[in-house]
């Protein structure tokens, strides 16, 4: 069987079959035409399933070495709530970890828990809380390894010994299949944020969730469909696109988070770095075990507090303040009143996520450019 690389290439629909397009095609349609009632050639409405969306789907799967195709949604966040409808109901419960992606704690607290459903936030870092919170009614464990925006890892294989009847759900968005294969170590399902890495140029939204599960995925197609959270033909076409040099962007993503990290690390008016790639990271035997490198993400925290932290922030030139991450050009975030602003404070500094926190998703620049653009940053804000 070809490798993932060859696979994120050629998987898919591969050439068109009708024109001998190299590339996927845009199915841009709403509806197809039925030779009879009942009689069609599997597709009938574009909420229900596109060619376009498919191909997507089967890339995917291609790449995270799945015997299912993956089911692909709107938005990360589309694929989170349709994991949570179609395995809960009310007084159901689910174990998540402290440290999550905010709209993952703001839809369990805020939204779900109008209609019954029941979420404990714990420190997924040790296995043995993670399997003190299960209960009778507990049907999802649900984490994110490395965690956003600390980098605090999961032991994936771990929780997957504890988790007993429970569905282990893994957030692999920070490192992709490129980098981590939590289903080879004991996951039922694994979710992405197509948005991030695996797109990589800040053109689509999307999510997608993966697993060996048929009746599983079934499920999410139905709450897909009935909801309306489909993916559209051209984002679908986009993120083919972009998967096709996902193996080789991976790498030069943690090749310059690596090196920036490091450079952080000496620097004087740096008072922390959290990166899995760093011989110093808390945890970095388990990402060394778990991950094949670091990633393209790491966060840091500067002397001076909140105000220098947002000081720099604001005077970084290269660096684009923005939200989102993963992509081409190195991004930096401030947690606490960005993508975490929904998570309650103490919650937030329970995590570790502190108010003057700095996320930075590292680009595909020469790492040097990023590096004296923090320096002078830094110069003039601390």
């Amino acid at each position: 069987m070809p490798s993932a690389y060859t696979r994120l290439i050629h998987g898919g629909a591969g050439p068109d079959p009708s024109t001998g397009a190299i590339l996927t095609p845009i199915h841009q349609v709403t509806t197809y035409v039925q030779e009879a009632v009942g009689v069609h050639k599997g597709f009938t409405y574009t909420r229900s399933g596109n060619p376009t969306v498919r191909s997507l789907e089967e890339v995917l799967a291609a790449a995270e070495g799945t015997t299912e195709r993956a089911v692909a949604f709107s938005t990360g966040m589309a694929a989170t709530t349709a994991l949570f409808l179609s395995e809960l109901a009310a007084g159901d419960h689910v174990v998540c970890g402290a440290v999550v992606y905010g709209g993952t704690v703001r839809l369990l607290r805020q939204l779900l828990q109008k209609f019954g459903v029941r979420a404990a936030f714990v420190d997924a870092t040790d296995p043995t809380k993670v399997e003190a919170a299960i209960e009778t009614r507990t049907k999802i464990v649900f984490i994110e390894t490395p965690a956003n925006p600390t980098l605090v890892l999961t032991d994936i294989a771990a929780v997957a010994k504890i988790k007993n009847r429970t569905r282990l759900v893994v957030d692999n968005t920070f490192l992709t299949p490129a980098l981590q294969r939590p289903l080879e170590l004991g996951a039922d399902a694994v979710l992405y944020s197509t948005t991030k890495f695996l797109e990589g140029h800040n053109t689509t939204v999307g999510g997608a969730i993966l697993s060996n599960d048929a009746p599983f995925l079934e499920r999410l197609r139905f709450v897909q469909n009935a909801v309306g959270f489909a993916q559209s033909p051209f984002e679908a076409w986009l993120t083919v696109r972009g998967l096709k040099t996902l193996p080789l962007r991976m790498k030069r993503h943690s090749d310059n988070a690596l090196r920036v990290a490091e450079h952080l690390e000496r620097h004087p008016r740096v008072r922390a770095v959290h990166y899995p790639g760093l011989a110093s990271f808390p945890q970095a035997e388990l990402a060394r075990r778990q991950q094949q490198s670091g990633g393209g993400v790491l966060s840091f925290e500067v002397e001076g507090g909140v105000e220098a932290g947002i000081a720099v922030l604001n005077s970084v030139k290269l660096c684009a303040l923005a939200e989102n991450l993963g992509a081409v050009e190195t991004l930096i975030t401030h947690p606490a009143s960005m993508t975490h602003a929904d998570v309650p404070r103490e919650d937030r500094l329970r995590g570790g996520i502190s108010d003057g926190l700095i996320r930075l998703s590292v680009g595909l620049e020469d790492a040097e450019d990023v590096i004296a653009d923090l320096d002078r940053a830094l110069e003039v804000s601390c």
